[in-house]
């Protein structure tokens, strides 16, 4: 941008280039943490579970997702030349990739096969990001909305996960107690954004969060004893499991992950553009893409997974308001820190998930209701929007609903549609251009599922206004503020004038 030269005034500011100081950027910014560090360890722990390792190297594993985590969201939020979209995006470990990285150690290639199919198809969706940087403009609110409201719902069954335990082998899972306490902290959530104080609502999640684990004490519900377990600084080392082999059934497998997780990352990065009301174009786009593609290529270097925005922090920035990329890095930080302070992540893991459930409820609900605002803004008269609308947050629903409704399907159409987020993006994209864009053959009447059309106004009603005739407080009134009677179409007077209703032209009186 450029000073106006009318006026010689610096451009404005944009909302994401906002810096709060240390205090709140310190404070914030660990809230982000909190907010998405139940998702970041959940991968490393279940592909360490399934690769056979023991506690201490699945260990590894996780300080490693948690320092790759912080240097992407460093890399995404303050950006380089052509890489990082510089907007308030955590990045970490993506598990739209699990299911394919499990499938690979079942045959036999092991950890080292899992990284070396990473860097290979991270290398190959960095070279095509900018076909995906084209295609912006195939997201309007319609397609937008579709997916940010499918990226709330679907993160629901999360929260509702750690409001019950968040171990379904717990003999408490689901437990009375465990969903009162997830209650209790949504709750706090609520009452502290009622307060008048714009700082203690901003930091409603962080502090709702604290007193839960302080409540949860209380109740003999969290249990800090493994926190001085293990080394206190460890730092992460270079293919500690190996150097990484190249399988080509692996990397096709994870190069589908990559196209899943593309389409997210754009859906994730029009989404908070959306939220902060900031602009986002293709070349930020691309970039944003850029960085995601190559945090995920440099990641096996440290023992780590491919890289996406986290959903629930698009969320968490709805909720709170706080715009400011530079709050979002110094969570990146925090994250680096984590990975190079094992104790520190053992004291963030001890908090309770039903903790974390209660205040997810909010985090995920906003999300959701900001798709919905966003679909507000779309037109749905006289057009199909509806019903691409309805499908497409159908198509996400799926997955949630029937985990296991594409069970039988080849990997590839499985491992796309598993994700809610990403069915909903790919039916709303596809459904928007056959209705949309590629006009041809489109009928003159829409169908049924059409939305209702405005209101009209026969020539006849017109033609019996004169000039000044005006609605006050719903009543009809001439330009003298006389009211104009309201009768039947059956009144003997309108018989009698001949306005019975069909369209003639009427007298001037």
């Amino acid at each position: 941008m450029t000073t106006t030269p009318s006026t010689g005034a610096a451009p404005a500011q944009r909302p994401e280039d906002e810096n709060l100081g240390l205090g709140p950027n310190l404070a914030y910014g660990f809230q982000h943490v909190l907010t998405m560090y139940g998702g970041i360890i959940a991968v490393p722990l279940i592909i360490g579970e399934a690769a056979g390792l023991p506690p201490s190297e699945t260990g590894l594993l996780i300080t490693a997702c948690l320092f790759m985590g912080g240097l992407a969201t460093l890399l995404q939020t303050l950006g380089l030349p052509f890489f990082g979209c510089r907007l308030p995006l955590v990045q970490g470990v993506s598990f739209s990739g699990v299911a394919t990285m499990i499938a690979i150690l079942g045959g036999g290639g092991g950890l080292p096969a899992v990284f070396g199919a990473v860097i290979a198809a991270s290398l190959i969706g960095l070279l095509i990001t900018p076909i995906f940087s084209r295609v912006i403009r195939f997201f309007p609110p319609l397609v937008t909305g579709c997916v940010i409201t499918t990226i709330g719902l679907t993160l629901m069954p999360v929260a509702a996960f750690w409001a019950m335990g968040g171990n379904a082998q717990s003999p408490d899972f689901g437990s009375v107690g465990n969903i009162s306490l997830a209650a209790a902290t949504l709750l706090i959530v609520l009452l502290l954004s009622k307060l008048g104080s714009a700082t203690i609502s901003r930091l409603s999640i962080l502090l709702a969060i604290i007193i839960g684990t302080v409540i949860a004490v209380a109740l003999g519900k969290a249990d800090f004893s493994a926190v001085s377990d293990g080394p206190v600084f460890a730092l992460p080392s270079m293919f500690h499991f190996g150097m990484p082999t190249f399988q080509t059934a692996a990397i096709i497998s994870m190069f589908i992950v990559i196209i899943v997780t593309l389409v997210e990352t754009s859906a994730d990065i029009l989404a908070v553009g959306d939220i902060i009301d900031t602009k986002v174009d293709s070349r930020r786009l691309g970039d944003g893409l850029r960085a995601d593609m190559l945090s995920s290529l440099v990641a096996p270097v440290f023992g780590s997974f491919t890289q996406s925005a986290f959903a629930q922090n698009v969320g968490l920035v709805a909720v709170t308001g706080v715009k400011s990329r530079y709050v979002v890095a110094f969570g990146g930080l925090i994250l680096i820190a984590l990975g190079l302070l094992p104790i520190m992540g053992r004291l963030v893991a001890a908090v309770p998930s039903s903790v974390l459930g209660g205040a997810g409820m909010v985090l995920f609900g906003t999300v959701a209701a900001s798709g919905i605002r966003t679909l507000a803004k779309v037109n749905y008269e006289n057009n199909m929007n509806l019903i691409i609308v309805a499908t497409s947050i159908g198509a996400g629903m799926i997955p949630i609903v029937a985990p296991k409704f594409y069970e039988h399907f080849p990997v590839w159409f499985a491992t796309i549609f598993h994700s809610g987020i990403s069915s909903a993006a790919l039916v709303a994209i596809v459904l928007n251009l056959l209705f949309n864009h590629l006009t041809v053959g489109n009928s003159d009447q829409p169908s049924v599922f059409a939305a209702g059309t405005g209101r009209y106004l026969r020539e006849s009603d017109l033609a019996l206004l004169n000039d000044g005739d005006r609605v006050v407080d719903g009543k009809v009134v001439d330009k003298e503020g006389k009211e104009i009677p309201v009768v039947p179409d059956d009144h003997p007077a309108l018989l009698q004038a001949g306005l019975d209703g069909q369209p003639r032209t009427a007298t001037a009186g």
